[in-house]
C-alpha cells in the first residue's frame, strides 16, 4: 500500500501571537520536523507541507516539498487541495492512502502510529482519530486517496474551496473512527498549552490568565 502525506503549517498563529506554531521547539526539534519525521517513519514516500518553506525544514529530505494555498490563508479545505495537487505533480504513481496531519500536535507520533495500524482502509473511506472528549480530528487521519481526491475536486468545482471547513470537504466520506486512548492528538493552540508541553518562549512573556492556568 503506498502511502504520502499533507502536513498542515500554514495557519495565523493568532493566540500564540502570530508565533509560527510549526517553528516552536519540542524536545530538541521543531513542531514541524517532528510531524514530518513521525510521517517517514511510517513509510510515507513524499510529505508534502502546505506552509511557508522553513529554512530549517526536516533535513531538506527530497521526498518532502513545500507549497501554499493560494490565496495564503484559504482555510484547511483549500490547504488539502493545494497538498493534493502538488502530489499529483510529482512523477511517481498516486498513493493509496493520504495522511493528514496538523503540525501543532508534539506527541504526533504516536497518532501516526495508530492510524498506520488501523490500515487497510477495509472498505472505508479513511480513518480518523477521536480525542479524549469524543470529538473528530481530521487533521490527524488518513484518507483514502481517491476519496478524498473526489472531495476536493468537487468543492473546487462548485467554487467553494476556499474558505471551507475540513468537515466541509470530508461530510460525504464514509470514515472509521479509532480513539485515540493516548492523547496524542492534543495540540497547541495558546502559550499555556505550549507550557503543558515544556515549550517555552524566551521572547513571550505569560499573561495573567495565563499564569493562573498553570496553577
Amino acid at each position: 500500500m503506498l502511502l504520502d502525506a499533507i502536513v498542515l503549517a500554514g495557519g495565523r498563529s493568532s493566540r500564540l501571537s502570530g508565533e509560527p506554531k510549526a517553528q516552536l521547539l519540542w524536545h530538541g526539534a521543531t513542531l514541524l520536523q517532528n510531524t514530518v519525521g513521525a510521517s517517514l517513519q511510517v513509510g510515507a514516500r513524499r510529505v508534502v507541507v502546505v506552509g511557508p518553506d522553513a529554512p530549517d525544514a526536516p533535513g531538506r529530505d527530497a521526498r518532502v516539498r513545500f507549497t501554499r494555498e493560494d490565496p495564503p490563508f484559504g482555510g484547511p479545505a483549500a490547504a488539502i487541495g493545494a497538498g493534493m495537487r502538488a502530489l499529483d505533480e510529482q512523477q511517481s504513481p498516486a498513493a493509496d492512502v493520504v495522511l493528514v496531519l496538523a503540525c501543532d500536535m508534539p506527541e504526533v507520533a504516536r497518532a501516526v502510529s495508530a492510524l498506520a495500524e488501523s490500515l487497510p482502509l477495509a472498505g472505508s473511506d479513511g480513518v480518523l482519530l477521536l480525542d479524549f472528549s469524543g470529538m473528530r480530528q481530521p487533521f490527524a487521519a488518513v484518507y483514502g486517496r481517491p476519496a478524498l481526491a473526489d472531495a476536493v475536486a468537487g468543492l473546487r468545482a462548485s467554487g467553494t474551496l476556499d474558505g471551507a471547513s475540513m468537515r466541509a470537504l470530508i461530510s460525504s466520506l464514509d470514515l472509521r473512527e479509532l480513539t485515540d486512548t493516548a492523547g496524542s492528538t492534543r495540540d497547541v493552540d495558546t502559550w499555556a498549552d505550549a507550557a503543558d508541553f515544556g515549550i517555552v518562549n524566551a521572547e513571550h512573556t505569560p499573561s495573567t490568565d495565563e499564569q493562573r492556568s498553570r496553577t
